[in-house]
């Protein structure tokens, strides 16, 4: 995710100006020093590979605070002796201990570095350092968009708990090397909560241990490579069912948590679950994390993409709580958070980008699942007229991609203009079944990798046989959106595009008298003899169609 809200996406429609939108981006560039140890490989991070994570800690409801620590095992790359980690205030890192002795900590805002006393110079070594803190993390605000802790009360007056935290964070409320390009090869989730409660984390639920009369510790073992973010907790009084997916891989574990009240409801309704992955092992490939099983667990928000522990809160209503935010009524065929934060286990979990600047790898490819979703059980006439009608959520203010190595995400046209880029290429390369195996062969070169958008490029440009260099720094690096100029005299259609990136000479798809006939525009007015007055663009694509005189 992070999923664009109703209201922001009401609030994109009256956004027309492009001027309007570079201004505001302009504004955030004064990117800080933080900015820069937060979203770069530093030398710090860079020295070290992230093996396994122990989170182990302790969630107190009433005073809404976290205390624990998390047991960082990493191997040693290169000769260095200061480590960073990351913990956002007011989060405390209390002490850093690496075997047995205490280490010294130097703060830089949310940056920690630890100065090691055992030499790392034995490259492919493994080491072992022991974190611990404690404190109030920051609570959510307005999860998932502006995230953290949510502490809320279900309907019984029950806490009801969720993390939530991409964009800002993981360090938010855990200490972890807290940037995208290492991702921990497994891990173990151990969180000890009041024992009228359950926590539900990643992976599968290795021990139940009762603490004492008054608590309960819930550990849960991740056995696939995770990303920093995706990991959560989600305390309430849940009830739990299952069913068993027999999967491209096999039997497939999905387990079900939802608070008890609901248990009736979420029984019918989460029958789209088992849907969804019927579908996407067809169009991605087998689901990426069998060993780890698939969870949908209901938390207070709206929901997130958690590897093995998607959250869901869309109120047990079709489409986006509710409506449909494609405007066709298509959208309302589906739960928009089972299928959307499900289809980010192959884009965000399974390929995961190394740079927040490349987002879009996560959310375009997301979004446009939905269509795909449609497809496979509705046909392509259905996805074609939703994934369309996303449009009206496009603004075009700044490009997809973002700037590197600060944390900065690009436009949220990265959703839905994503999406319409990806459905252009489907017609381009004409054949869906070639598509379909790209979008697999995606998922099976890039398997539990962490990736970069010209990583994504070249493997597309390869197995389509397509030069799309031009077409992707179209999309993905430019805020115009391709205008198809014509003119019809004389019986001649003259035509080309403009508002274009150099090079640009995408083939188009016309229809002239029901008759169907490929043209190869490029900047430079081309023209053809036709025998009609009138044309039809292919609307699959996305771009603009402007007749002149």
């Amino acid at each position: 995710m992070k999923l664009i809200s109703q209201m922001t996406l009401i609030l994109f429609l009256f956004i027309s100006s492009n001027l309007v939108g570079q201004a505001l981006f302009a504004e955030k560039e004064n990117f800080t020093r933080q900015d820069t140890l937060r979203g770069s490989i530093t030398a710090e991070r860079e020295w070290w590979d992230l093996n396994y994570y122990h989170l182990d800690i302790s969630v107190n409801p009433e005073t809404r605070s976290i205390k624990g620590k998390n047991t960082i095992r990493y191997t040693i790359l290169a000769p260095y002796q200061t480590l960073q980690i990351d913990l956002q205030p007011p989060m405390k890192l209390t002490r850093a201990i690496q075997d047995g002795e205490k280490l010294q900590v130097l703060s830089e805002g949310n940056a920690h570095f630890i100065k090691l006393k055992k030499p790392q110079t034995k490259i492919g070594g493994i080491e072992e350092i022991e974190i611990y803190y404690e404190g109030q993390p920051r609570e959510a605000v307005n999860a998932p968009w502006d995230g953290g802790i949510s502490w809320k009360k279900d309907e019984n007056g029950t806490d009801f708990i969720a993390s939530s935290c991409q964009g800002l964070g993981a360090s938010v409320w855990w200490p972890n090397k807290d940037h995208m390009y290492d991702e921990v090869d497994s891990m173990k989730i151990s969180v000890n909560v009041p024992k009228q409660l359950m926590n539900i984390s990643n992976g599968r639920l290795e021990s139940v241990v009762k603490k004492n009369d008054d608590t309960t510790t819930y550990h849960w073992v991740v056995k696939n490579p995770i990303n920093n973010y995706g990991v959560n907790i989600n305390i309430g009084d849940y009830a739990h069912f299952s069913e068993i997916y027999q999967g491209e891989k096999g039997p497939l574990d999905m387990d079900y948590y939802v608070l008890k009240d609901h248990l009736d409801k979420a029984i019918v309704h989460f029958k789209d679950a088992a849907k969804m992955m019927k579908a996407f092992e067809h169009w991605f490939g087998p689901y990426p994390f069998y060993e780890d099983s698939f969870k949908l667990v209901e938390v207070p928000y709206l929901g997130m993409e958690h590897q093995s522990s998607v959250t869901y809160g869309n109120q047990y209503k079709k489409g986006y709580l509710g409506t449909d935010l494609s405007g066709t009524g298509w959208g309302l065929k589906f739960d928009f958070i089972i299928i959307h934060e499900s289809g980010h286990e192959w884009f965000a979990n399974n390929i995961t980008y190394k740079d927040a600047a490349d987002m879009w790898i996560h959310e375009g490819f997301t979004a446009y699942s939905e269509s795909l979703f449609l497809d496979y059980y509705y046909g392509t006439k259905a996805a074609s007229e939703y994934v369309i009608g996303t449009r009206n959520s496009i603004r075009n203010d700044k490009p997809i991609i973002g700037l590197y190595d600060v944390n900065s995400e690009g436009s949220s046209d990265m959703y839905y203009k994503g999406a319409n880029m990806l459905h252009t290429l489907r017609q381009l390369i004409k054949d869906d079944e070639k598509w379909r195996q790209i979008l697999r062969g995606l998922n099976s070169e890039f398997h539990h990798q962490t990736v970069t958008t010209k990583q994504i490029e070249t493997y597309i440009i390869d197995e389509s046989g397509l030069d799309l260099t031009a077409f992707f720094d179209q999309y993905l690096r430019d805020i115009r959106i391709p205008t198809f100029e014509y003119r019809i005299v004389d019986s001649k259609l003259s035509y080309r595009w403009t508002q274009v990136v150099d090079g640009f000479a995408m083939p188009i798809e016309i229809e002239i008298e029901n008759e169907k006939k490929w043209l190869y525009p490029s900047k430079e007015w081309q023209e053809i003899k036709i025998n009609s007055s009138e044309i039809k663009v292919n609307i699959n694509y996305f771009i603009k169609n402007k007749k002149v005189q």
